[in-house]
């Protein structure tokens, strides 16, 4: 069985490449953005009496049940896409977190509520590494760290169209539209997907399915390289099982990066979680409307975009580490700076710079760790850095709320968030570059 990675041709292939690979990523990804905002725009409504009348505990339970199944999901999902395949994995979990998205617009209560947000979550756990994995594959060597910051793009899109739509379709269809208006774009994306989506060729050959990867090779312009040797990392992979292939990432020079890059991720979705879903909440806390508050998180994932842009660029000029150490330390400075009672405009500029840096930051980690791992463990390895991310994303709504039910959480909230930027910075700069066969 052979288990030869792709290597990129040289020639002017690359958009090629791509074909129908990045657009589909990029959407999937954007219905991923959906979700990381929508929770955070409804609770402010569910915490009403006529509703479901939440506590500031029950809304944090609400947003980590739904956390805690993204775990799942990531480190589940993410450790089989090397073993069943990257199509297969992602056309299933976005009809998974499509399904239980919709189902969350009839919930009859919290607890039916939160039940569908965990399984939902399952799903979108596993979609995010393996759209990146799958999206690097098909890029031209060299270029990872704007592949990945361009499909996360849609992450943020997704962000900003859900905080936009928030603004209009709370007030005037109710919170329960939020999820219908959620789960319809795959009702179109599946059906796509199915037809167009092509298998990874590192996946084919590490199953042993050398004609079919050829076929992809020469369809989507890549070259195949020689044979891994037995024994490296380059060896895991659908062969070797989930287990051999989880098993890859602590052995061969990778386990001080998987631990490394596991704290970074750890710290990254923390601040991303934590600002989505409490970002609205606090700014009330601080005497702001709730439509001012929406604005704030909207102009947030705006500023995130625009970071992602400049980052992937960056990126592939200094190295993915060294952009994720100066942007986790520049997302510290900006977060500190949010504590600051300021006008309304200066409070928008600083929201649109701290989105700039701190949501590129933990991409730029998805980034590092992409270009450090070979194909054959690639999604692997994006999974289990998610799947720690996680709990970071657990964790920063949980102590957001606990601020918040104190009723602390502006401004000393800022001040947490800034520590745990600078203590992405220190976990990044623990982490060294491992050259890998593209």
């Amino acid at each position: 069985m052979s288990t030869t990675p792709v290597r990129h041709t040289p020639s002017g292939t690359a958009a090629r490449a791509a074909g129908w690979v990045a657009p589909l990523c990029w959407i999937a990804v954007l219905l991923d953005g959906f979700d990381l905002v929508v929770v955070g725009t409804v609770v402010p409504t569910l915490t009403e009496p006529e509703e479901f009348g939440l506590t500031g505990t029950g809304a944090t339970a609400v947003i980590t049940i739904g956390l805690v199944g993204m775990m799942i999901g990531a480190l589940t999902i993410g450790t089989l896409t090397d073993v069943v395949g990257r199509r297969k994995a992602l056309i299933g979990a976005v009809v998974s977190f499509s399904l239980f998205t919709l189902l969350c617009a009839f919930a009859p209560n919290a607890v039916v509520f939160g039940l569908l947000r965990f399984l939902a979550g399952l799903g979108l756990g596993g979609c995010l590494p393996t759209a990146i994995a799958m999206v690097n594959e098909f890029t031209r060597s060299g270029r990872s760290g704007r592949a990945t910051t361009t499909i996360m793009t849609g992450y943020h899109v997704g962000a900003v169209a859900t905080a936009a739509l928030a603004i209009v379709v709370i007030p005037s269809l109710g919170w329960r539209w939020m999820f219908v208006i959620g789960a319809a774009p795959a009702l179109v994306l599946v059906p796509l997907m199915v037809a167009k989506l092509p298998e990874s060729a590192s996946y084919l050959l590490t199953a042993g399915r050398r004609a079919e990867a050829e076929e992809v090779a020469r369809r989507h312009g890549l070259q195949l390289e020689d044979p891994a040797a037995p024994g490296t990392p380059q060896a895991a992979g659908a062969g070797a099982g989930a287990a051999a292939t989880v098993r890859s990432l602590f052995t061969g020079g990778y386990a001080r990066n998987t631990l490394a890059i596991g704290v970074t991720s750890f710290m990254g979705l923390l601040l991303v979680y934590g600002l989505n879903n409490w970002l609205p909440t606090i700014m009330r806390e601080a005497g702001y409307e709730l439509g001012d508050s929406l604005a704030f998180l909207l102009v947030l994932n705006v500023g995130a975009i625009v970071g992602l842009l400049v980052a992937g660029t960056f990126a592939d000029r200094v190295g993915a580490r060294t952009a994720g150490m100066i942007w986790f330390a520049s997302g510290a400075v900006f977060l500190a700076l949010l504590s600051l009672r300021l006008p309304t405009a200066g409070l928008y500029v600083m929201c649109f710079l701290t989105g700039c840096f701190v949501f590129s930051a933990q991409v730029l980690v998805y980034a590092f760790t992409s270009a450090n791992h070979p194909p054959q463990v690639r999604a692997t390895a994006l999974g289990w850095s998610a799947g720690a991310g996680r709990i970071g994303a657990i964790v920063g709504p949980v102590v957001t709320g606990a601020l918040v039910t104190a009723g602390i959480a502006f401004p000393w909230g800022f001040y947490v968030f800034a520590v745990v930027g600078a203590l992405g910075a220190v976990a990044l700069s623990v982490t060294r570059a491992i050259r890998t066969a593209r």
